[in-house]
């Protein structure tokens, strides 16, 4: 999981990117947490949170 500083650093195509990335990884451990495989269920929680991270980032961008 990227810090807010981290994502900030980031150029908006590599932000875009990890946005997708975090995404694909967020609906692999729902469904690993669905058939009862994933064994670190705080990590859901942490991808949500760095997708609104990511998304209030570029949100930030769009209005400066």
């Amino acid at each position: 999981m990227l810090t807010t500083k981290e994502l900030r650093e980031l150029d908006d195509a590599a932000l875009s990117e990890k946005l997708v990335d975090t995404r694909k990884e967020l609906f692999s451990m729902r469904f690993k947490h669905a058939t009862a495989q994933l064994e670190n269920t705080k990590a859901l929680s942490g991808a949500k949170k760095t997708i609104a991270r990511i998304l209030t980032i570029q949100k930030e961008r769009q209005g400066a």
